[in-house]
């Protein structure tokens, strides 16, 4: 069953390949394709678990697949299968009639096919994310046919039953519609390139990156999880997939090292989190923005990015030096790489994973090609040097292999790099279809325009009531889900009231939403990405979320300063923008300093410092006043001047040892040491 998994995934990369280099035919006709081929896969991959991993001999597997314990999953998802097959090609060969001649009418028959390839959906939908999720598609659909009864101004007449099938199914939009057709066109091949990165081992390479980084900064080994997983959660498009990725080998290595598992969970389920908004791919939430907001390019997107993404990036880099270092272990560096790779290996290894990222920046940010193309230049391109490069090593005889294993490996490496490809993708896939038939509902209702009254009521008109009201309802509709649906929902959702209303650039409001929205990954009660940090490290909940909540606390704040000072995330670099930047990044280093420091004040002294370290890195990244910025952050800096000449302990070697001018893992200051350096 895994050859025939193997087998089925090269078929459907071949598809998306050809369409992305050809665009032969309509993409929302194209869409059918992909998205039925992509729900057979994800069937075949269900009944692979059940046959436990489908390695065995082929009637060896079905057997064990259909097997007693098994049968009523078997046979829902066979028929699951069956059903999509015959939906998808009924809406592939009647396309035109179906999309053009008579949309919005539909015979009876066809009603009956969309009302059961709906549940097909639901069924595969909580097979995927379980029951948290499914609750949101219920109430989506819910809500649309009995909308009659909501409270207030969320009431309307109600969906029939007929629309709602049309709506879902039958129109090729719900289902079929714009967010199923972006993962056909862009998404999926970033996700074959994130396949063929893990195949060819790219993992190995970014943790022996990692490794080395612990011979210069203390906090190496901690680290080591915000690099690899920063760099894969960017490419992947769910922070909690990433968690479980990433994490499998990060937190066990932290946990050896002495970081206790609450915290090695929740740097992992920051790092994690913190990937979805790094340039240039943002875990695929930059492709859809792009085509929300009108008149913007990708490129404008990654722009307006990078200056919140590197505030980002360096508070949390802080803020896992500051929790980690006082509890690791003293380990030597060199141990932390069991089989040391050549030098002459490590640069060919630099040179085939950089190569293809070299040529994806180069296609988007130079030649603004449009996102399918790079995509495409860029997967062939890991295709090409990951399979290339160890010919080439086998030819000249510095790897040991001949060229006969070598093609070999490079093939297998190859194929399980498509399969893991659409592992990935499939869930993604579905997530976001399901969304899309939701958020279709939703538009037929009016309720964007209700919600966005209702938001302003309540306000009072108020921009900051606006938008923390606005960050708590983009918290819950991103409860449980990947970064693509939640910042789909509250961008079709809030950003249009955000706006509209108070007259926010479109940039600012939907980087507010996009930014607000993953933090559902990190907030209780729900957490997901927490959660399954939790699962690896055997942690407790809640402490974990609590450590995550402090790692990740500007976060909270930044999306605010979005609101304040909308030209960080502009497409212009200008003097107020850059420091409008500064102060965003010295604020949340403020804040970062406040909560995860350990200070060897007494506690009379040491609660009022965090408190006043943070107060003013807040009042430092969003105060729409440049004075009240100036005044707090010089309380920040003179309070940091006092904290080193007090030397309570002393910041000042602490942070020496961050940027790798300090010890290398021999000293470093435990918690509780008062005078340590």
């Amino acid at each position: 069953m895994r050859n025939v998994l193997i087998g089925l995934s090269v078929l459907l990369w071949a598809v998306v390949i050809w369409y992305a280099w050809d665009q032969a035919m309509p993409r929302a006709k194209y869409g059918i394709v992909f998205f039925g081929g992509i729900l057979e896969l994800f069937i075949l991959t269900e009944l692979m678990d059940l046959a436990g991993g489908g390695r065995d001999e082929l009637l060896t597997d079905l057997k064990r697949a259909y097997g007693p314990g098994n049968r009523i999953e078997a046979g829902l998802l066979t028929l699951s299968a069956i059903d999509v097959a015959i939906t998808c090609v009924y809406l592939f060969t009647n396309f035109h009639a179906l999309y053009v001649t008579r949309q919005g009418r539909a015979f009876q028959h066809e009603l009956y096919m969309a009302a059961v390839f709906t549940l097909v959906i639901i069924y595969l939908t909580w097979r995927s994310f379980g029951g948290t999720f499914l609750a949101v598609i219920l109430l989506g659909i819910g809500y649309g046919r009995w909308g009659m009864l909501a409270p207030g101004p969320l009431a309307h007449s109600g969906i029939g039953w007929e629309r709602l099938m049309r709506i879902l199914v039958i129109s090729i939009d719900g289902f079929f519609g714009f967010l199923t057709q972006l993962v056909a066109a862009w998404i999926a091949l970033f996700l074959l390139y994130a396949g063929f990165l893990k195949a060819y081992g790219a993992f190995d390479l970014i943790m022996r990156l990692a490794f080395r980084s612990a011979r210069y900064i203390d906090s190496g080994i901690a680290q080591t999880a915000v690099l690899s997983s920063a760099i894969i959660g960017s490419v992947n498009g769910s922070q909690t997939a990433n968690a479980g990725m990433t994490g499998s080998f990060t937190i066990p290595l932290m946990k050896r090292n002495g970081i206790k598992a609450e915290t090695a969970g929740a740097i992992e389920a920051v790092a994690s989190t913190s990937g979805q908004v790094l340039p240039p791919v943002m875990g695929a939430g930059a492709f859809i923005m792009a085509n929300l907001i009108t008149g913007i390019t990708y490129a404008d997107v990654i722009v307006a990015g990078l200056i919140p993404a590197a505030v980002l990036v360096v508070t949390i880099f802080m803020a896992v030096h500051y929790v980690s270092v006082p509890q690791l272990d003293d380990t030597d560096p060199e141990t932390l790489i069991q089989d040391p790779m050549p030098q002459m290996e490590f640069a060919t290894e630099v040179v085939k994973y950089g190569v293809p990222l070299a040529i994806l920046i180069y296609k988007l940010g130079i030649q603004q090609v449009t996102v399918m193309t790079a995509a495409l230049w860029t997967a062939v391109a890991m295709l090409l040097t990951g399979t290339l490069i160890p010919l080439i090593q086998a030819a000249i005889g510095t790897d040991g292999e001949s060229m006969e294993e070598s093609a070999r490996r490079s093939v297998w490496e190859t194929l399980d790099g498509a399969r893991e490809g659409v592992v990935v993708l499939a869930p993604v896939a579905i997530i976001l279809g399901a969304i899309n038939g939701v958020v279709d509902i939703l538009g037929a209702t009016g309720v964007p325009t209700s919600l966005s009254l209702t938001l302003m009521q309540l306000s009072g008109g108020v921009l900051l009531i606006a938008a923390i009201l606005a960050m708590i309802i983009c918290i819950i509709l991103g409860l449980g889900m990947p970064t693509t649906a939640s910042y789909t929902v509250v961008a079709l959702l809030i950003a249009p009231t955000l706006i509209n209303q108070f007259l926010l650039p479109e940039l600012a409001g939907h980087f507010f939403v996009f930014y607000a929205a993953i933090l559902a990954g990190l907030t209780p009660p729900i957490a997901t990405c927490v959660a399954v940090a939790c699962g690896i490290s055997g942690g407790n909940f809640w402490k974990t979320c609590v450590e995550a909540i402090k790692i990740s606390a500007p976060l909270f704040i930044l999306p605010f300063a979005f609101v304040y000072h909308p030209e960080i995330v502009s497409t212009a670099f200008n003097t107020q923008v850059f420091t409008s930047g500064a102060f965003a990044l010295l604020g949340a280093i403020a804040m970062i300093h406040g909560i995860n420091y350990t200070f060897g004040f007494e506690r009379a002294i040491a609660i009022p410092v965090r408190i006043t370290f943070t107060v003013t890195g807040v009042l430092a990244m969003v105060h729409p006043s440049r004075t009240v910025q100036l005044i707090a952050l010089a309380i920040a800096i003179a309070l940091f001047v006092v904290q080193s000449a007090v030397g309570k302990p002393k910041p000042i070697a602490l942070l020496r040892s961050l940027f790798g001018f300090g010890s290398t893992g021999r000293t470093r200051p435990k918690a509780g040491d008062a005078d340590s350096e």
